[in-house]
């Protein structure tokens, strides 16, 4: 038996995004749409002083996939640098293009094993976690 590409866990993790707000001083924000379905996700940060996430925050306007991706970034990002965010951006992108079987460390992520054969998918999976990698590196500068 096949899991339908927008079962209940991602449409319960997709809802939660409806309380994920913008911070009012972020150290920087990042902005990614995607061109296949025009999904956008803006993803603001703020770092500690060793230069990993305090704070995220964002809005979120993506398919429930987008919103799953998003809300799985969110409550796993604090505490995490720059190049931990990139790693599991890259990890799931690889996941999803079948570069390798495992998304990598980051919680939560095989969920989205149903969508790796819906390539039109992938980007708006992937939104969250790259905007999030780019916006903790550009904050650290």
């Amino acid at each position: 038996m096949t899991t339908p590409l927008y079962n209940l866990e991602i449409l319960k993790l997709a809802a939660s995004t409806a309380n994920l707000r913008r911070l009012e001083n972020p150290q920087a924000s990042v902005e990614k749409r995607s061109p296949t379905c025009g999904s956008r996700v803006m993803i603001d940060v703020t770092l500690d002083p060793a230069g990993r996430v305090r704070e995220v925050g964002g809005d979120v306007h993506a398919c429930a996939l987008g919103q799953a991706s998003t809300a799985l970034m969110v409550s796993h990002a604090y505490g995490h640098s720059p190049s931990d965010l990139a790693e599991a951006w890259e990890g799931l992108r690889a996941y999803l293009k079948g570069e390798r079987l495992q998304p990598g460390n980051w919680p939560g992520l095989e969920i989205f094993e149903p969508a790796r054969k819906h390539s039109g998918r992938h980007a708006s999976i992937l939104l969250a976690f790259e905007a999030a990698a780019e916006a903790a590196l550009a904050a650290r500068r």
